[in-house]
């Protein structure tokens, strides 16, 4: 398969350190990029996007191979990682610039989404609605380098933030065995 057959999908689900991991380990995944998309500033930068200025949220951008890894299979991934009832942040990441989005690059992408959004909602496992938004990807700006990759480069550093956060004891708790 030549690159131009690649396909991107981008996704929000609060700070883009922990999103980093569960989509890098799966089969078909080129490349996980961490950064900024979905708002108003080009080029915006960390302290920028954390100000809540910019309307930019923290994202990941994958590159995948379609014929080893599906969109479907992706936006699975996807809900395992974030808790899709809060529309506030993720976790003990607050505001606008943590908030979870499915972001989409087709209407086939669109449909997908919209499809596993609806069957997460009729699925009983949430209460409360499903709150995380389906919206057009917009341009993607990579993060500073100390971002990338970084559940490699700080393996301490993120364990620590992971589970701080609240984000392992919230994924082990919904989605363990499932």
């Amino acid at each position: 398969m030549s690159e131009q057959d690649f396909q991107k999908a981008t996704f929000a689900g609060g700070c883009f350190w922990c999103m980093v991991k569960p989509f890098d380990t799966q089969p078909g995944i080129i490349s996980v990029v961490s950064g900024y998309t979905g708002g108003h500033t080009v080029n915006p930068t960390y302290e920028e996007v954390c100000s809540e200025t910019t309307g930019h949220t923290e994202a990941v951008q994958i590159t995948f191979d379609p014929e080893i890894i599906s969109y479907k299979d992706l936006v699975e991934v996807y809900w395992r990682q974030t808790d899709p009832t809060d529309a506030g942040g993720q976790f003990a990441d607050r505001g606008s610039s943590y908030r979870p989005v499915i972001f989409y690059h087709s209407e086939e992408q669109r449909q997908i989404a919209e499809a596993s959004k609806l069957a997460l909602q009729n699925s009983g496992r949430f209460k409360e609605s499903i709150v995380t938004m389906i919206e057009p990807a917009e341009p993607f700006y990579p993060a500073e380098t100390y971002h990338q990759d970084f559940y490699k480069k700080n393996p301490a550093h993120y364990s620590r933030y992971s589970r701080g956060s609240g984000r392992v004891n919230f994924v082990e708790s919904v989605w363990q065995g499932k």
